[in-house]
């Protein structure tokens, strides 16, 4: 197991996941206090890294594309104090910092997990019902319809049609913008049948935001919103509402290669010795979760090959 904690937060992981938890230091972001833990498998990583920088240190994980519905609703625009994939790490454990980013690169090459895109979330959405109050409205979602109610400082135009009631159903997407420089942010739905061709500060399915503090937490009522609804990237008929937990992907031992009629080639035999390790490695993972080595023994084991790598 590796682990970093720091006042930001803590990272923990177990070979199979990564905890992410958020610290309680003052420059945590609203958002990752109020979404709290995470729980990320393996499977949903692309990659890991770590900056270093005279003041501090960043570790950042990169998801694969489609497998968080949040980073799908906020289209990579949330600010680093609410990323909830990037962790401040102070230069004292900057060694920690390196160790657990090996760690998890080591996994995704053991378990060979794909860095392409996915059909399906890994990760679910915020937790539910919420209700968050910021720009012109309050957005309220218990899991299947969204409410949007007004207040004081909504467009009289706009409020006059009085609270909105969307059902999932009738949703098509979703997106959350932060307000940048004199443009104000928004949280859109579109819906089926209705075409968007107004601002956000007259639209009645959308509600303004104009860059407060409590504007990123309509980000996770767009989160919450977007994993109930079709993937993005899935074929139609395998969308369901809400979407299912996704298997645990079991890579495949590649085949074995077929007898060469001639003798093989220097760079042949190397390709073949890469493939004998990665089996290798797969073979010290099946032993290390059936118990018969322990988390030690598979350690030394696994560095052994991956000296031999």
């Amino acid at each position: 197991m590796a682990e970093i904690i720091q006042k930001d937060g803590t990272w923990v992981f177990d070979g199979d996941a990564l905890r992410l938890t958020p610290g309680r230091d003052k420059n945590v972001g609203l958002l990752r206090r109020t979404l709290g833990e995470l729980l990320v498998p393996l499977r949903a990583l692309a990659g890991i890294s770590f900056e270093q920088g005279k003041k501090s240190g960043r570790l950042r994980l990169r998801l694969r594309d489609g497998a968080c519905p949040l980073l799908h609703a906020t289209g990579g625009r949330l600010t680093e104090p609410h990323d909830p994939y990037q962790l401040v790490v102070e230069p004292d454990r900057y060694g920690v910092a390196e160790y657990v980013a090996d760690e998890v690169r080591n996994a995704l090459l053991l378990d060979q997990v794909p860095a392409g895109p996915v059909d399906a979330y890994l990760l679910p959405g915020p937790s539910i019902p919420l209700s968050v109050s910021a720009g012109d409205g309050t957005a309220n979602f218990d899991g299947e319809r969204v409410r949007l109610e007004w207040n004081w400082k909504t467009e009289d135009a706009k409020a006059a049609g009085g609270a909105r009631t969307l059902p999932v159903d009738e949703i098509t997407a979703v997106e959350w913008y932060p307000s940048a420089g004199l443009e104000n942010g928004r949280l859109r739905f579109t819906v089926r049948g209705v075409p968007v061709k107004t601002p956000a500060k007259y639209d009645p399915n959308a509600v303004e935001l104009w860059g407060f503090r409590k504007d990123p937490l309509m980000a996770l009522v767009a989160a919450a919103v977007q994993a109930r609804l079709p993937h993005p990237a899935a074929a139609p008929e395998s969308a369901v509402r809400p979407p299912a937990e996704a298997p645990r992907a079991v890579a495949a031992a590649p085949p074995d290669p077929a007898p060469a009629p001639a003798p093989a080639s220097a760079s042949a035999s190397a390709e073949d010795g890469h493939d004998a390790l990665l089996r290798r490695l797969r073979e010290l993972g099946e032993l290390r979760r059936e118990g018969v080595l322990t988390e030690e023994e598979f350690t030394l084991a696994k560095q052994a090959v991956l000296k031999r790598m």
